[in-house]
């Protein structure tokens, strides 16, 4: 590995310090100007950004060019050109052009766009996004864009990303101007994507159809040792992993990628990686790298990343926490709450916009990490319940009582942590402790989104938490602007909001079933699958709030809407039949085949020894017989349960027969399945074991 990281950081990326290298004076300053405030690049600009960026990366080892976009496939698209352009008959030159950069071409129809594009409609367009930088990957200079239809509507994630960080941009600016703040021209919202992951030997994966095709389990009994000695967590990396892990790390660096923490997670063979915090549309381009590049060097290492919510029924899954965060342009954390939070109003302004913006769309955010991958992990005792709840803390919880109840507030004191060694230093505590069971945690200076599936791109849940932060914010600088007492009009705001909007607020147990009666008693939604969730997308209130905003217009999200149940309905699809040929292929015949060897063997004894007890040879081959029967007979009622569902065409009615019929029947299959594995002997089971997979890397 190589051991002078700061020289090979971002050597593969366009950034800032390559344009001020490369660019004249004039140009570099206006590009710079547009990344900043987030207006139009001036287009007399754009031929020379692209002959700098061509030679930077033909310098680089590059011969092509990408646009590379975020269709709503869940994952990222690439069309390659090479730069070289023909002179004469037998030469060529590399050219790159302005238009080139900022427009590009693809087939709109080949993605999914929820009705938006027929089969014959094919023209869409990619649209250069200057505030992501280019770079330099296997030989192709990367450029990040956007990506629409011919008719203008957003194909991809990145579109509405963008509108949601301009709104609550403009709307925050409002809020920095009643307070006084004239110096600030623009607010970011900041995210640090924590990933977790399981790595599996590729020889044992490639025995797999399961993972092959679903990239989970879909049959699997438990293993003798899982995560209950809770001595995977944090424990000594595996040789093998931390050869991988660093070959990761560097080739991270060198996409300008903020790898910082890496580490075992609480299941075996389950690791996370997080990076340090930047913008959010270059967070969650970084996001998606970072699952490519997980998958692409794990194969370097005979190795595969799987990045499934659920890849092993009973132990942990993976999920994917989305610290989020505002600042202004110069830097400064608006939800730094300062050392005295009690009489910091401008944060607590922040802090009620956000508690009002979870509690009015709590729908939004809880289908904004609605994947059929993360219906198996969510409220199973190792990720937040699907009950959406926020979580801020003793001492603020204890501020905003004071609030509401209009009393005076007694500042909690953190205390020191002496652990009585004389050799060990004492230290200052927090003033709170946290709690990993809330969906939306405050910790510190950020918010901590922890519903998110570890498969999921992460531009969906801060579209939502942007947009409506934003709405809190338009509502707040509309009540505020014009009051006759500004100093009396924040209280009652404060006051009023945190009352009607206490019931979001929970510093308990999330798992417990305590909460779920609690939160019911509260009016919170309860949206147990992804199926009930897709159904409140387009209530009328969420449509105003993002047709208001600018982020989403009615067709977008009716397409996207579309999308969500389509999708669903192909993932539990494909699970099924992979299931039934895995049944009906491997498994039932091979506890066949185990069973009638059985029973040779039996007969042969018997032929020896008329008398000799056969008892554990029919013993087991009752059990396996009646339960390979009742497996034949769970195949055929899946099979029958899944042509019901594939036959119904309205989307809605489709995905809900396969979340309450298909899932059921397959349930039910994996249940005797699983009952069969430890009754075969290991030489004729089919499937490598859960124990192979977690514990042979």
């Amino acid at each position: 590995m190589t051991k002078n990281i700061p020289s090979i950081f971002g050597c593969m990326v366009f950034n800032d310090e390559v344009m001020r290298e490369r660019l004249p004076v004039q140009v570099y300053k206006s590009l710079t100007k547009t990344i900043a405030t987030g207006r139009t690049i001036d287009a007399s600009i754009a031929d020379v950004v692209a002959n700098a960026m061509k030679d930077w990366a033909i310098e680089k080892g590059a011969t092509h060019y990408t646009h590379w976009f975020q269709p709503l496939t869940g994952v990222t698209a690439e069309k390659h050109d090479s730069f070289i352009s023909p002179v004469g008959s037998c030469k060529v030159v590399m050219e790159f052009s302005g238009k080139e950069l900022i427009k590009g071409e693809s087939d709109a129809s080949s993605f999914p766009s929820g009705g938006l594009r027929a089969t014959f409609e094919a023209r869409g367009y990619t649209a250069w996004d200057p505030a992501s930088f280019a770079f330099v990957k296997d030989g192709t200079l990367y450029i990040p864009t956007a990506f629409c239809s011919y008719t203008g509507e957003a194909l991809d994630t990145k579109t509405p990303l963008l509108r949601s960080m301009d709104a609550i941009s403009t709307q925050g600016l409002r809020i920095l101007r009643l307070f006084g703040d004239t110096t600030c021209k623009r607010l970011n919202n900041t995210i640090g994507a924590e990933q977790e992951y399981f790595i599996i030997d590729k020889e044992i994966y490639d025995k797999r159809k399961d993972l092959i095709y679903t990239g989970r389990t879909l049959f699997g009994a438990p293993a003798p040792k899982g995560q209950e000695l809770e001595d995977h967590y944090f424990g000594p990396l595996k040789t093998r992993i931390s050869a991988y892990m660093a070959d990761l790390d560097e080739e991270l660096w060198r996409l300008g990628i903020n790898s910082k923490t890496k580490h075992n997670e609480a299941a075996p063979a389950q690791h996370e990686l997080a990076p340090i915090f930047e913008t959010t549309n270059m967070a969650v381009d970084h996001n998606l790298l970072i699952m490519e590049y997980m998958k692409k060097i794990a194969e370097k290492h005979g190795l595969v990343c799987l990045l499934h919510e659920k890849p092993y029924k009973g132990v942990n899954g993976s999920g994917k926490h989305n610290n989020w965060s505002i600042s202004t342009d110069m830097g400064k954390n608006l939800l730094d709450p300062g050392k005295t939070p009690a009489e910091n109003v401008k944060f607590l302004l922040i802090l009620a916009a956000i508690v009002k913006a979870v509690d009015d769309y709590q729908d939004l955010l809880r289908i904004s990490v609605a994947h059929a991958g993360n219906d198996h992990r969510l409220g199973t005792h190792e990720a937040p319940p699907a009950i959406v709840s926020i979580f801020v803390g003793e001492e603020l919880e204890e501020i905003i009582r004071s609030i509401v109840d209009g009393t005076a507030y007694k500042a909690v004191k953190a205390g020191i942590m002496d652990l009585g060694i004389p050799a060990v230093p004492t230290f200052r505590k927090d003033t709170t402790d946290r709690n990993r069971t809330s969906p939306l945690a405050f910790t510190g200076n950020k918010f901590e989104f922890r519903m998110l599936g570890s498969s999921q791109n992460i531009a969906m849940p801060n579209i939502v938490l942007n947009t409506a932060v934003a709405e809190s914010f338009k509502q707040f600088a509309d009540a505020l602007e014009n009051a006759e007492n500004f100093d009396e009009a924040v209280a009652k705001l404060l006051k009023d909001t945190f009352a009607k909007h206490m019931r979001i607020i929970f510093d308990g147990n999330g798992y417990s079933e305590e909460w779920e009666k609690e939160a019911e008693r509260r009016g919170l939604l309860n949206l147990k699958t992804s199926v009930d969730a897709y159904k409140q997308f387009d209530l009328e209130k969420n449509v105003k709030l993002f047709t208001d905003h600018g982020v989403m217009n009615e067709i977008e999200m009716n397409s996207r809407k579309e999308i969500y149940f389509e999708n669903y309905s192909k993932i539990i699809n494909i699970e099924a039949l992979t299931m039934i040929e895995m049944a009906l292929r491997d498994i039932i015949p091979a506890v066949n085949s185990y069973v009638s060897d059985l029973a040779s063997a039996a007969a042969a004894k018997v032929a020896v020894l008329a008398d000799i007890d056969c008892s554990v040879e029919k013993s087991i081959m009752a059990k396996l017989s009646a339960l390979n029967a009742k497996t034949y007979r769970d195949v055929e009622a899946l099979k029958a349960a899944e042509a019901d569902a594939a036959a119904i065409y309205d989307a809605i009615e489709r995905a809900d027969a396969y979340c309450k019929k298909v899932l059921p029947a397959m349930e039910q299959l994996r249940e005797d399945v699983d009952a069969m594995e430890p009754l075969t002997a290991s030489e004729y089971w089919p499937l490598p074991t859960y124990g192979d997979m977690m514990f042979r890397v």
